[in-house]
């Protein structure tokens, strides 16, 4: 097969690539066109085969249909996972049912309000000592200096590793969610980096246990027995990637927003019990996560001729933005009445961390707000927006002009 993976992308209905830079910068007017076309199902070669529903109706029809649809891998690549059923290889979102049921079930509680309530004193702590270390700048950089450093903290208190690895998380996510575009072997030697971390910390776990998440993990069970370590494993690799770059990511957009909108930034300011609501709208707008499933069999799709390990993208960005399910879609209304937005994803896999994303998102920007009322974009050629299935800024150079 011919390696288009860089091959610049000319007709994005029949040949998309969500790691094309243009993609990154602005998707926007592409999922438009698409979605406004006879057949709103963009179609590539790439990574194998892969298929893009953009409207509402066409993403929540995929989510909730686990008959058609396997979540045994939910990262775009040109990898396929064997039979690895029932786990997966990051549980509970790797899992199909039935014991998607039972491996959710187990990370439920904790994840409640009240479960991470605690974190939210150390949170905002920690988002004042970021800021008390840049206080001397004219110019911080919001993804950088600030937002990815953020549930980084959070998620390593949670499981109980070492604050100092905070960057070996981050290179963590960037090579499994943000490298998609590179050679299997070349992508399973940068991963492996990160099994080695997980694998030494539950050893180091089980000769030292503690109260965290991973002890929790190691000595839970299911129908009365011990979870194998293999579902160990894949739950804490999950947490540890998608309880980071997603979170940072929303972080990132709403500071972006807030930069470019000086009269949603001022209403903030003046209105902060508005913070709650203004950041479900960034939610909305900016919806940061496109999560994966891949087809069981062949079957016909709304016209669509799926083969049995065709990817699907599942934009729950675009689904935001479809005019049929939400009223004034591309305008971002900080007080909108009726936001049943899709950013955490839809269906069975809906996102169990919501709360704590909620509870980092909005400490970071009522921390930000607090400290810098007054700001705006330093330098627009230098924001830089990621590519892959998590969209978010990278980097955000931000100008203070009151703080």
């Amino acid at each position: 097969m011919t390696d288009t993976r860089h091959a610049p992308v000319t007709d994005w209905a029949e040949d998309f690539d969500h790691t094309d830079p243009t993609w990154a910068a602005n998707p926007f007017p592409i999922w438009d066109e698409i979605r406004a076309s006879s057949c709103p199902v963009a179609h590539t070669t790439r990574y194998g085969g892969a298929w893009l529903p953009l409207t509402h109706e066409l993403v929540t029809e995929v989510a909730y249909d686990t008959d058609h649809f396997s979540s045994r891998s939910v990262i775009v690549n040109d990898s396929r996972p064997g039979a690895i059923a029932p786990v997966g290889v990051a549980p509970p979102i790797s899992s199909d049912p039935p014991f998607h049921h039972g491996a959710r079930r187990l990370l439920l509680p904790e994840f409640t309000p009240k479960a991470i309530a605690p974190l939210e004193d150390f949170t905002r702590t920690y988002c004042s000592g970021l800021l008390d270390a840049v206080a001397s700048r004219d110019v911080v950089d919001a993804a950088i200096d600030y937002g990815q450093h953020i549930p980084v903290r959070v998620i390593a208190k949670m499981l109980g590793f070492p604050p100092e690895d905070a960057d070996r998380f981050r290179k963590f996510v960037y090579d499994a969610l943000e490298r998609v575009d590179r050679p299997p072997a070349e992508r399973a030697e940068t991963i492996g980096d990160l099994v080695g971390y997980i694998s030494d910390q539950m050893v180091d776990h089980d000769a030292n246990p503690r109260d965290d998440l991973t002890s929790f993990l190691l000595e839970a069970e299911m129908d009365g027995e011990r979870i194998s370590r293999q579902h160990v494993f894949g739950t804490i690799a999950l947490l540890l990637l998608a309880g980071i770059d997603t979170t940072w990511s929303a972080i990132g957009a709403s500071i972006w927003h807030l930069a470019r909108n000086p009269g949603d930034r001022a209403r903030l300011v003046e209105h902060p019990e508005l913070i709650p609501s203004a950041i479900e709208e960034f939610l909305r707008a900016y919806a940061p996560v496109t999560m994966a499933r891949l087809v069981k069999d062949d079957f016909d799709f709304h016209g669509c001729p799926m083969k049995a390990d065709d990817w699907v993208l599942l934009s729950f960005p675009s689904a935001n933005r479809d005019p049929r399910a939400f009223d004034s879609p591309d305008d971002v209304i900080i007080d909108r009445a009726e936001n049943r937005h899709a950013a955490f994803g839809l269906g069975i896999h809906r996102c169990l961390g919501s709360n704590l994303a909620r509870l980092e998102l909005r400490v970071a920007i009522e921390t930000w707000l607090e400290r810098y009322p007054d700001f705006t974009i330093a330098d627009e050629a230098a924001v830089r927006w990621s590519g892959g299935q998590v969209r978010g800024p990278r980097v955000l150079p931000i100008r203070v002009l009151d703080g």
